[in-house]
């Protein structure tokens, strides 16, 4: 799982580089049709190949990759179209509700996944037509997004031409001088690593307690299940929450603080129990606070530099953490078996360290926070529009 990951996420990095250089050059909604449009042919081309009996190792491989990449491009490009559509202060009521919806669609794929098998059995329909639904999903997406934007007004961005190099050193640029980012940056590198030997030893932990493949499917299920109710009701009615009444610089304590404590359980106590609870508390926090709380920092980003911004932030800097917590933990484990012992603790040990790293990181960044929301940077677009009006002003 260690090399599947390095190589899904060195995927998505490759991915982010081509989004990169688009994401700022094209309308928004435009882009975010293109990109429902192209996910649906993908589906449609893999039932294709399912159809014509194809590899299964071609058609699983492909399938694993396809899902993935949905899960990075898409939310990507929806956050910054979102963030163009709605005024910073609506973000933090608006942006927890968006997201719930999110774990909606989660269970409803959950319910779905569950019954199918069954339910295609017994209709003596090929589980691979299940496909089609992601299509039909998609297709809907696109008819909601056409007619349902029509009268919404929606920024405008500064288009430019520029090749992968400019576009991103302009995003670098923006993170490395703008303080509160450039912490930021570094905790989402560190959380990363911990999130990912985290969740490789939930998975370790678990495949060696339910053995059979119906046995993990059946746990998974309900895991998955449990999860994603939670995420729902903490995205729902703690996280709005918690963005109005605290200072947004602070709601990025609860993933570092919360991942150490995860991994201070596992080494204490190393059964699946706590695995369980662990995973479960870091992919809670990861997917609710954290994840509305950056969107909502996103939204100080003049437009033009938002995009490129968000991939980084988004895609790179997430998936060099989890490739260097895959090549750390991998390292850890090659050595236990050159030695003939078991050194679990170890990658665990790293784990805790990249949490606390991340969390100085976090501790830098809001003591930074406060000076950096005043750098020329973030108020180029106020001063763009004052600008405007003294020059309207001037002509009247």
């Amino acid at each position: 799982i260690l090399v599947v990951l390095f190589i899904d996420y060195a995927l998505i990095v490759g991915i982010g580089s081509l989004n990169s250089i688009i994401i700022d050059k094209f309308n928004r909604v435009k882009l975010i049709r293109g990109v429902i449009l192209v996910f649906a042919a993908l589906f449609l081309a893999l039932r294709l190949l399912f159809f014509f009996k194809a590899p299964n190792w071609l058609n699983y491989s492909l399938m694993y990759i396809i899902s993935e990449q949905q899960f990075v491009v898409f939310p990507l490009v929806f956050w910054v179209l979102a963030n163009d559509i709605f005024k910073m202060s609506q973000t933090k009521r608006l942006f927890p509700l968006i997201s719930g919806w999110n774990f909606a669609g989660k269970l409803v794929g959950i319910a779905i996944a569950a019954i199918s098998p069954a339910l295609f059995l017994q209709m003596d329909i090929n589980p691979e037509e299940i496909l089609l639904l992601n299509v039909f999903v998609y297709l809907v997406s696109y008819l909601v997004l056409t007619f349902g934007l029509r009268n919404v007004e929606i920024r405008k961005t500064v288009t430019k031409t520029e090749d992968l190099k400019t576009t991103l050193n302009e995003g670098w640029d923006f993170i490395k001088n703008v303080p509160a980012y450039k912490f930021l940056m570094m905790a989402l590198v560190a959380l990363a690593v911990a999130d990912t030997i985290i969740e490789f030893r939930f998975l370790v932990i678990t495949d060696q307690v339910f053995d059979t493949q119906a046995m993990y499917q059946t746990f998974f299920s309900i895991y998955r299940l449990g999860t994603t109710l939670v995420a729902l009701g903490l995205q729902t009615f703690v996280t709005s929450y918690l963005l109005k009444k605290m200072a947004l610089k602070n709601t990025f304590y609860f993933f570092p603080i919360l991942a150490s404590v995860a991994v201070i359980g596992m080494i204490l106590t190393p059964g699946v129990g706590i695995a369980i609870g662990a995973m479960a508390l870091v992919k809670l926090v990861r997917d609710t606070i954290h994840e509305s709380s950056r969107a909502s920092l996103l939204g100080f980003v003049p437009e033009e530099r938002r995009g490129r911004v968000s991939t980084l932030m988004e895609t790179y800097f997430p998936s060099f953490g989890t490739m260097l917590g895959c090549v750390l933990a991998g390292m850890v484990i090659l050595a236990g078996e050159v030695a003939n012992t078991d050194i679990t603790i170890l990658y665990l040990l790293l784990a805790f360290l990249a949490a606390l790293f991340a969390i100085i990181s976090v501790v830098r960044m809001a003591r930074v926070y406060d000076g950096s929301m005043l750098n020329w940077r973030l108020k180029r677009r106020q001063r763009r529009a004052h600008t405007v009006l003294f020059n309207k002003i001037m002509d009247d």
